[in-house]
């Protein structure tokens, strides 16, 4: 709106705003944007309704697990604190105390939200008020990059199995039938989606390789399959120990298929599957995984394991390999890492490990 006297370009003012304060940076914000050329006009929309509207948008480009995430955080952690608020009228301070209560009682219960769930919380706000400025232009700058974002955390595994452990565990997993997927986990570092995915055509026993080429999920009671978290296939390669273990679950799934008869419902193609033929559901594994713990702690009662979570045979089998002198580029192709920087920054603690060595190791080296 422009003055008649003067020509300039004048904000207009509405309200909306949580504080005074708030209004008054708007204010301020928007005479020094005006001066600008750069002050946009007003827009009514909500957050909650703004965000509604984006991910409808972006529901086809996003997959369906994330997809399923990204509505909880909105409906579950957003909406109920800034919702309400315009979206022009959202200020760095107001996201900050989002960020600070939910941190402070946002869980169930009012416990403290997890650090992880944090994160995506953040990344939810920061792609939604990106595109509000980039792409639908009724903002000029994202009140997500100016405020005081929870601290990230990494993927960094804590306590590692040993070798030795992981020898044990699988020892005491042996007898049950979905000993394979457990060696198969620890083996090639793949995850969990990823070996539920898998077909007997992703197999190639004679070139001693797999090729993880998407992942599967259930969703809302529904098997969903998709892409790898990269979006991009990968081969693996077998050692001679895993390549049996591969041809005995086939057999395996032969016999069971030979018993059940004209019942089996599967149809052949799933390298892991219950006795009926059917994928096995990703739950299934996951609450397996601390039963065979004990297990074998019931038999090793000396040398009980630590407690430990499916996903981190992915992380033993990278820990392993890196320490074992593996480069991280390699590492990071194995374990479908988009970037080797991702590997380096998960497993910094391995490498600063590894490094401690390198000068004796280069010494060596020249003196011999």
């Amino acid at each position: 709106m422009k003055n008649p006297e003067t020509g300039e370009s004048k904000p207009r003012w509405v309200g909306g705003f949580a504080t005074e304060d708030d209004a008054k940076e708007a204010r301020d914000e928007a005479r020094v944007k005006a001066r600008r050329g750069e002050y946009v006009d007003r827009n009514t929309i909500t957050v909650g309704q703004y965000l509604d509207e984006w991910i409808e948008a972006h529901a086809v480009e996003i997959k369906p697990k994330t997809l399923k995430d990204y509505r909880n955080i909105i409906a579950l952690y957003i909406n109920p604190h800034i919702g309400a608020l315009r979206v022009q009228a959202v200020r760095p301070s107001a996201v900050t105390k989002l960020y600070r209560d939910l941190m402070a009682h946002g869980g169930r219960s009012g416990r403290p939200l997890s650090a992880r769930t944090m994160e995506y919380v953040h990344a939810v706000l920061r792609k939604a008020f990106r595109d509000a400025v980039e792409v639908d232009e009724i903002l000029s700058s994202s009140p997500i990059e100016k405020a005081k974002r929870p601290r990230r955390e990494t993927d960094e595994p804590g306590a590692v199995w040993t070798t030795v452990q992981l020898k044990s565990f699988l020892t005491a997993a042996r007898e049950h039938r979905l000993w394979a997927f457990f060696h198969l986990a620890a083996y090639t570092g793949a995850r969990r989606g990823e070996l539920l995915n898998l077909r007997w055509s992703d197999i190639d026993l004679d070139g001693a390789q797999l090729t993880i080429t998407g992942s599967a999920a259930f969703i809302d009671g529904e098997r969903i399959e998709g892409t790898t978290k990269s979006g991009r296939k990968r081969i693996v390669s077998l050692d001679e120990q895993t390549l049996q273990v591969l041809r005995n679950q086939r057999k395996m799934q032969a016999e069971d298929k030979l018993r059940v008869g004209a019942d089996w419902r599967g149809r052949g193609e799933y390298v892991f599957t219950t006795g009926w033929g059917e994928p096995v559901h990703p739950d299934t594994v996951s609450s397996l995984f601390p039963i065979l713990i004990k297990r074998n702690n019931a038999q090793n009662p000396n040398t009980p394991l630590p407690k430990a979570r499916l996903h981190d045979l992915r992380h033993i089998h990278a820990t392993t390999l890196l320490l074992a002198g593996v480069p991280a580029h390699i590492v990071a192709a194995r374990l479908g890492h988009a970037d080797p920087s991702i590997t380096l920054r998960v497993y910094a603690h391995v490498i600063r490990a590894a490094e401690a060595s390198a000068a004796d190791v280069f010494a060596q080296a020249i003196n011999e």
